[in-house]
């Protein structure tokens, strides 16, 4: 009884929280039929609202692929001076809001921030410009290629790199033939859901924008001015896009995890 009760009432909340608000998205979204869904794309702000999210994506995503490789690498791997202090810096982001992010670096690199003159001075602009959208996108989602590397690097110990060592190989083999092959699935995951969040993200690329028509909107803040202009159908319709690329990485995520998963059972 208790299980069926704990697996009726997930559910519920699923049903509630999760799958009545895409239906309502997506039935929005077709309300008017395809043509209007058609029209909201076509439109050249929402073209350029989707353009700027994938490449903000194809920026952050591989940047935070290395870094979280190199932080999962040094955390699992090794013992050092600071090793807290890198997990808490690692962490930092799950903990601060995106908007307050998003504020500090306005007032690193704004104009009227610490280094605001200094870049003016020399035609540099990162705050309402795409410098400044990859750089909050890439504080945002930092954690999730590291947090999920990190309890997997953790439980498979030091054994198999340190014998590659003995036997010869240097730092790049080693992680090439034998830390690679053995993460590559949570690696994978993670990069999935680092670059759900990037294309997702709205507070701190919210405040950096500077919400410049055709130039600093992303995908979610073109959605925001549509629906506050009472453009009710195209805003929907581009949420819906975002909605469907959320279920592809959700869907790619479960079928990783499903590969993983049998590839351990065979070994």
């Amino acid at each position: 009884m208790a299980r069926w009760g704990a697996a009726i009432l997930a559910l519920l909340l699923l049903t509630v929280f999760l799958a009545l608000p895409l239906a309502a998205v997506f039935t929005e979204a077709l309300r008017r039929g395809w043509g209007t869904v058609l029209e909201a794309y076509s439109d050249p702000d929402a073209m350029a609202a989707i353009q700027l999210t994938l490449l903000v994506a194809a920026i952050a995503v591989p940047v935070n692929t290395l870094g979280g490789i190199a932080a999962a690498w040094c955390v699992a791997k090794y013992e050092f001076p600071g090793k807290r202090l890198l997990v808490a810096l690692i962490e930092l982001p799950f903990s601060v809001s995106p908007v307050i992010s998003g504020m500090v670096f306005v007032l690193i690199f704004g104009a009227q921030g610490w280094l605001g003159p200094w870049l003016q001075s020399r035609n540099i602009q990162i705050v309402f410009a795409l410098p400044g959208l990859v750089l909050a996108t890439v504080f945002v989602t930092f954690p999730f290629v590291a947090r999920t590397l990190i309890p997997l690097m953790q439980e498979q110990g030091r054994a198999e790199e340190e014998a590659a060592a003995t036997l010869g190989a240097s730092g790049w083999q080693t992680f090439r033939l034998v830390t690679l092959p053995n993460i590559k699935w949570a690696l994978l995951s993670g990069v999935l859901l680092c670059n759900a969040r990037a294309m997702g993200e709205f507070g701190a690329v919210s405040v950096v924008s500077g919400h410049i028509r055709g130039e600093t909107n992303t995908m979610p803040l073109h959605v925001e001015i549509l629906y506050n202009e009472y453009q009710f159908a195209a805003a929907f319709a581009v949420a819906a896009l975002l909605a469907l690329l959320a279920l592809v990485t959700l869907g790619a995520k479960t079928l990783l995890e499903r590969l993983s998963g049998r590839r351990g059972e065979m070994v």
